[in-house]
């Protein structure tokens, strides 16, 4: 399964559970550096996608300088 994170609030956003090839789901653009940051594989088999939920992205386009901080949710 592909699990959804916020990676800010940690929010689950949505799951994935048929299988989904990687290149549709766009991560072969994706940098190695990008993927550490990005994609979290389980011994499980499932993967934890780091994204950004809606609440997020609103708070960071009304307040841009949010992106300086490693955590937006103190």
């Amino acid at each position: 399964m592909i699990h959804y994170v916020c990676r800010h609030c940690h929010v689950h956003m949505g799951t994935l559970e048929e299988k989904v090839d990687s290149v549709k789901l766009g991560w072969n653009t994706l940098s190695i550096d990008e993927r550490e940051e990005l994609l979290e594989y389980k011994e499980n088999g499932d993967i934890f996608v780091k994204a950004i939920c809606e609440d997020c992205e609103k708070s960071l386009q009304l307040s841009p300088d949010l992106h300086t901080v490693t955590n937006m949710i103190q």
